[in-house]
């Protein structure tokens, strides 16, 4: 759970990040997060999420 929020977090920084600098137009921002909730309703979701924590254990089992 801490991952999945910590993303929409780090989503959401650059999502602000993109609007303030005008390389992402209010109307881009709100198509995205459309796609994304009916993204999390579909038979995808499972799948999507196991990619996201497995890449995530990729990233935090990296020896800097």
């Amino acid at each position: 759970m801490a991952i999945s929020i910590s993303l929409v977090l780090l989503l959401l920084v650059l999502a602000v990040i993109f609007l303030r600098n005008g390389g992402l137009k209010l109307s881009h921002a709100i198509v995205c997060a459309l796609l994304g909730f009916f993204l999390a309703g579909t038979s995808m979701a499972p799948s999507i999420q196991e990619g996201l924590t497995a890449t995530a254990d990729v990233v935090s089992s990296l020896k800097p």
